[in-house]
């Protein structure tokens, strides 16, 4: 059988490395960071990379990821080449 998205309006925002301010005002700050001063937290991204919590666990967003924010609120990273074959802008 085949079957079609069914057109949902998604939210998404690009990690470009520069913009983990924009990225947690989108997505909110994950309680394990609380630990941390802004300043020890953006080292420890730098460091370590960008981790978004997705329904299915941890997974790593790489520079040009989109983040997409799920129908349920989720947030969880997309490869630029499958976001734009996925998704289209609305004006």
């Amino acid at each position: 059988m085949k079957y079609r998205k069914k057109p949902v309006v998604i939210e998404a925002i690009q990690w470009t490395g520069d913009n983990l301010k924009e990225i947690i005002d989108f997505t909110g700050l994950h309680p394990s960071a609380s630990k941390w001063s802004w300043e020890e937290y953006e080292q420890v991204v730098k460091n370590e990379g960008l981790k978004i919590f997705t329904l299915e666990g941890t997974h790593m967003a790489s520079i040009g990821d989109m983040i997409i924010k799920g129908v349920k609120g989720e947030f969880y990273p997309c490869k630029p080449d499958i976001f734009e074959q996925t998704y289209e802008l609305v004006e």
